[in-house]
């Protein structure tokens, strides 16, 4: 092993916390290294394998859609869209690498485990290597959870949400294993680029956590757009035979058989902690298998922090983004953010239109005992919508009766990615559901739905 080398700050993993962290150190005069064990995922998961390229290939996907045509005109389109996606992410790629390097980050390429609490091993083509440091950071993401489904693993037409982007043909059949927000995405983009996608699920209702008229919403939409959904449904195994793939369900109807091109697994993303051995370090896990933190994501060590992925939270980049800012408040701040306040997190699901949400849903807010007042528009009365050509939608809002406070928000239309950000600095700053209802908008805008919305 070669000498070890010593920095202040050393940070495993180049998602959005670590590589902004490893920035702003870096121009304080601190020394930090960086460890990233793949070149392909310098700047982390959502640049290379996640938000990104998705959100490439979803706009790609609607501008295919548009565009119509057989299905030979849209696999050559989806050809191209997979080149487009790899042009992009590789342009972040370098971007994200070269904006550490020139903050004066160190960048250690390798698989990172500790020695000890303070000594980390770095495994590399050139060989190990040994880093210590007074403080560590954690920030290695998540990982794609492939079930035990027999033949899955060794099914050649079988893909993660990872690997499904690297795809060059398109498949005239897809079926996605999992009914979550990752695998309604997907079949919302290759409908779009259009291939015939059915949808397994192994629960009864559609998107269960989300609000039920807004789920019910989508369900409908994406059935008149062609996507099956079958529910209540076990894979019990896939073969490949004849150039596709078998798959064997149980649903309760009986046993059924599915054939596919491609079988997208996307049954939810996992903490990668696998390579780190943890316990070296006296850093514990909570019981679901991420990194247990305390509110200012301080782990059972004291020198060391997990943000992003790792520390069990909603795994959005923005997230792991604000994870840096109370991490960065506790080092050199007043250190009063933490994970109790930072405000209500919007999200959105970026099926063809956006599925948006902040805050509570009906059902939610009557079990927490708010008295409440719902207000509801169809985004066929949206101005903007039909000159979008795309009026199919429903906006909810759920406000307290005693106080006129926006409870939660629920936003299946076009643009709402947009709108739900309006919607969660009203609510972080106390705005009323009137205040937004009598304000100015531009128009034609989707925006100046909430004009009516909460009238």
């Amino acid at each position: 092993m070669q000498e070890t080398k010593r920095y202040q700050n050393l940070i495993l993993g180049f998602g959005k916390a670590g590589k902004t962290l490893a920035g702003f150190l870096a121009k304080r005069g601190e020394s930090v290294a960086l460890v990233e064990r793949s070149k392909e995922r310098y700047g982390g998961t959502c640049i290379n394998v996640a938000c990104i390229p998705s959100k490439s290939l979803e706009y790609s996907a609607r501008l295919s859609a548009a565009a119509g045509g057989d299905f030979a005109a849209r696999a050559v389109r989806y050809r191209a869209a997979i080149r487009e996606k790899r042009r992009l992410t590789a342009m972040l790629r370098q971007k994200n690498y070269e904006k550490v390097k020139a903050a004066g980050g160190v960048i250690l390429d390798g698989e990172a485990s500790f020695v000890d609490a303070h000594t980390v091993r770095i495994a590399s083509e050139s060989g190990d290597s040994a880093v210590q440091a007074d403080r560590i950071f954690i920030n290695t993401g998540a990982s794609p959870f492939v079930p035990p489904i027999p033949g899955v693993k060794e099914s050649a037409h079988a893909y993660t949400s990872e690997t499904m982007m690297e795809l060059e043909e398109l498949p005239k059949k897809l079926v996605i294993i999992g009914g979550g927000y990752i695998g309604l995405e997907f079949a919302s983009y290759y409908t779009n680029f259009g291939s015939a996608v059915t949808v397994v699920q192994d629960t009864a209702d559609f998107i269960p956590r989300e609000d039920l008229e807004i789920a019910a919403c989508v369900e409908q939409s994406l059935k008149e757009r062609g996507v099956v959904v079958v529910k209540s449904a076990k894979v019990r195994g896939v073969k490949d035979e004849a150039g596709c793939a078998a798959l064997t369900l149980e649903t309760p109807e009986g046993e059924r058989r599915l054939t596919a091109d491609a079988v997208l697994i996307a049954t939810g993303r996992r903490p990668e902690l696998s390579a780190l051995q943890l316990e070296k370090a006296g850093v514990k896990l909570t019981e679901r298998g991420a990194i247990a933190v305390d509110e200012k994501l301080q782990t059972t060590a004291e020198h060391i922090w997990a943000m992003g992925d790792v520390a069990g939270g909603l795994q959005f980049t923005y997230i792991s983004l604000d994870d840096f800012r109370i991490v960065k408040d506790t080092l050199v701040g007043a250190g009063e953010r933490t994970t109790q306040n930072r405000g209500a997190v919007p999200y959105t699901v970026f099926l063809d239109s956006p599925l948006s949400r902040v805050g509570m849903t009906e059902e939610e807010a009557r079990a927490k005992g708010f008295e409440v007042v719902v207000r509801k528009l169809a985004v066929a009365a949206v101005p903007k919508a039909q000159v979008l050509k795309n009026p199919v939608g429903l906006l909810k809002a759920i406000m307290d009766a005693k106080t006129d406070k926006i409870l939660g928000v629920h936003l299946f239309c076009p643009e709402s990615q947009e709108m739900i950000n309006v919607v969660k600095m009203a609510m972080d700053a106390g705005i009323t559901a009137s205040t937004l209802a009598n304000a100015v908008y531009t128009h034609p805008t989707m925006t100046e739905a909430f004009n009516d919305l909460f009238a």
